[in-house]
């Protein structure tokens, strides 16, 4: 049976070497959320990114815009925080409304406040190893891999999904690693390939926000499964893998919910205080 890959633990570690990282600034770290609208799951990251940063010291400032914001208003509002020296860093809560283009709106931050490490120059960065602002949920994975002792170099790894959230970010870390990477998405499945890709894996991260996606009996007997997935199933929350099944195959396995989201907001806050030391150094 799999031992789980808790991400609290790791997350606990993270936020207790924070805690005197903070103390030791000149100010407090600042971070201006920006929210729009009021999407359930936004607004419970929103709470969850909140109670941390309190507990670290940190001030968290949210702005909450009209569901019905315009990308120009949102764009000045962006424009406005980037020139307010006080704010270290800057996150916009996704999802946005349909007429606004995340992707140009993380454009407009600037690279020093992006600490979701979406801004072209710090994902450029990753390419040379040399980002320090690394995107939270990719940075997370990489942690709890860490957690597990496991030396990277030379295995396989199968990432599912190939967003530029998770899975190209994820992909340009592990290959720091020297980790033989392969990742997969729609047209690996619609080709029938998904299977056979999943079945060598020594390590499988999936990140796709399909339940059940990937099959128990597919899982590579030892190896460690990282499930990044949220669904809703029968008032139930379950990741893209069969948990039960995989479980008795793999040698680790994350739970959802447990697993990465608990450390994607330690790794935020960690990128914040990254941010705000720079700026006052």
């Amino acid at each position: 049976m799999a031992k789980l890959l808790e991400g609290r633990i790791v997350a606990d570690k993270i936020k207790e070497d924070l805690r005197f990282r903070v103390q030791s600034l000149k100010q407090s770290p600042v971070l201006a959320s920006i929210l729009v609208g009021d999407n359930p799951s936004a607004v419970a990251y929103v709470k969850a990114q909140a109670q941390i940063a309190s507990s670290l010291g940190i001030i968290y400032k949210l702005h909450q815009l009209a569901e019905n914001v315009s990308e120009d208003e949102l764009i000045d509002f962006v424009l406005k925080l980037n020139a307010d020296v006080s704010v270290n860093g800057i996150i916009v809560q996704i999802p946005l409304p349909q007429n606004i283009d995340y992707l140009k709106i993380c454009e407009l931050i600037q690279p020093h406040k992006d600490i979701e490490g979406m801004h072209p120059a710090n994902i450029g960065k990753m390419l040379f190893g040399q980002a320090r602002m690394v995107t939270c949920t990719a940075n997370a994975i990489m942690e709890l891999l860490n957690s597990t002792g496991i030396d990277l170099y030379g295995k396989e790894v199968v990432v599912v999904g190939h967003s530029e959230i998770v899975g190209k970010p994820l992909a340009m870390l592990l290959l720091e690693k020297f980790a033989t990477v392969t990742i997969c998405h729609i047209a690996t499945s619609k080709a029938g390939k998904l299977q056979e890709h999943v079945e060598r894996a020594e390590v499988l991260i999936v990140a796709v926000g399909q339940a059940g996606l990937i099959k128990g009996e597919w899982i590579k007997t030892g190896a460690i499964v990282v499930d990044v997935g949220i669904n809703r199933l029968n008032d139930k929350i379950v990741g893209d893998v069969e948990f039960a099944t995989a479980a008795k195959r793999a040698a680790w396995i994350t739970p959802v919910p447990g697993g990465v989201g608990p450390l994607t907001v330690a790794i935020l806050m960690r990128n914040l205080v990254e941010a705000a030391c720079a700026q006052q150094s």
